[in-house]
Formats: C-alpha cells, sequence, structure tokens
C-alpha cells in the first residue's frame, strides 16, 4: 500500500534515504529485496550528501501519482524467528551479529527496552562502525576485511544480524553485501522479541 501511494511501479528502481548513515534507509532496502524487488539502493551519504553535492531540495508533502497496488510474496528464507534461531544458537550453527551500539549491547544505558543485555553467544558490531567520513559507508575492501574478521572461517550465509528492532540491522547486512559477502539474514523481531519471553537467557557485559 505505501509503494502504490509512492506510485512506485515493479521495475522501478527505489532510492532510500535519511539523515543519520542510512540508518534506517537501509531498512527499507531491505524490505524491497524480501519483497522481492533488487531494483533498491541506498543513497550514500544521506540528505547531507545531497545537499553538499549542491542538488536542489523542495518542501511540503509529495506530490507522487499513484499507482495500482502490487501482491509482493516475501521471501522467508532471508528472516530467522525466534524459535528456530534459539535451536541454532543452542547448536552453534549460527553467528548471531547485534548491530546496537556497545553500550547497550553490554546492558549498560538500556532506555529503549525494559531488559538490558543481549542474546548470549551473539557479537558485537556497531553499525556505525560500517561509516567513515561524513557519515559515508567505508570502502568495500575495509568492510569486507572486518566482516571476513567477524566470520572467521565461517560462510556468510551463517551470519544473522539483529538490534533493538530489527532496524539498523540492516545496516550490517547492507555492509556485508557491499562487500560481497551474500545470504545473511535479519532476526527482524531482535532484542525487543527476545526479551518478552522471561525463560529466554540474557546476557550482559561485552562479547
Amino acid at each position: 500500500a505505501f509503494l502504490a501511494r509512492s506510485g512506485w511501479t515493479p521495475g522501478r528502481g527505489v532510492v532510500a534515504y535519511d539523515d543519520i548513515g542510512g540508518a534506517l534507509a537501509a531498512r527499507l532496502w531491505f524490505l524491497m529485496r524480501y519483497f522481492g524487488q533488487e531494483g533498491a539502493a541506498v543513497l550514500d551519504g544521506g540528505l547531507q550528501a545531497w545537499c553538499e553535492a549542491g542538488l536542489p531540495l523542495e518542501s511540503g508533502p509529495s506530490t507522487a501519482a499513484p499507482a495500482a497496488p502490487v501482491e509482493l510474496a516475501p521471501e522467508s528464507s532471508m528472516v530467522a524467528d525466534t524459535v528456530a534461531l534459539q535451536h541454532e544458537l543452542e547448536r552453534e550453527r549460527v553467528l548471531l551479529i547485534d548491530a546496537r551500539a556497545a553500550n547497550r549491547f553490554a546492558g549498560r544505558d538500556e532506555n529503549l527496552d525494559p531488559v538490558a543485555g543481549h542474546v548470549p553467544g551473539a557479537i558485537n558490531r556497531p553499525f556505525a562502525d560500517n561509516l567513515g567520513d561524513r557519515g559515508r559507508f567505508r570502502s568495500v575492501e575495509a568492510l569486507g576485511a572486518e566482516f571476513r574478521r567477524l566470520l572467521s572461517a565461517h560462510d556468510p550465509s551463517v551470519a544473522v544480524h539483529m538490534c533493538g528492532s530489527g532496524v539498523t540491522a540492516c545496516h550490517n547486512l547492507l555492509a556485508m553485501e557491499l562487500a560481497g559477502l551474500t545470504g545473511a539474514r535479519l532476526y527482524a523481531g531482535s532484542w525487543s522479541e527476545w526479551i518478552r519471553d522471561p525463560s529466554r537467557p540474557v546476557a550482559e557485559g561485552p562479547a
């Protein structure tokens, strides 16, 4: 419905942007791929880069002409659900990467969720580490080297990305894709869903 209201039609590219380094825009990039639409991108540097380039801006409501709604089918293999993820973690079949800032991952300064900490066995890779000067993505070589170090001998397909609510985790997914490390999944429910069941284990402290 959103895409139809925005005037999108199949085959038309989508470029998502924000003003915080792509932290939110990457979620739309992921959703387009999740629904089988490959022509999506994130504007590197966001609104700030657009302004630095001297490109035009407008204000007021959007004037896009609506399009007919399109039925979209999700690709379920791109996401991990909580129960399956817990089983995979217990069997050490998955590498869980948490995109939250280090203080939240460690259980300090938690002001968004009612429970502090992280999923036992997860490793911390703050999404902001993907960015360099002026909020733009670091080089493909740098991103590739860092994520390969995190993966160690694992194939990229064993990686599952999470955060607080499944949004900034997509930034790490995008960084891996840029580096040519494909096949990772998203834990869409992320920390907010994990802690709904008090029987699920919680860890605190650094990775």
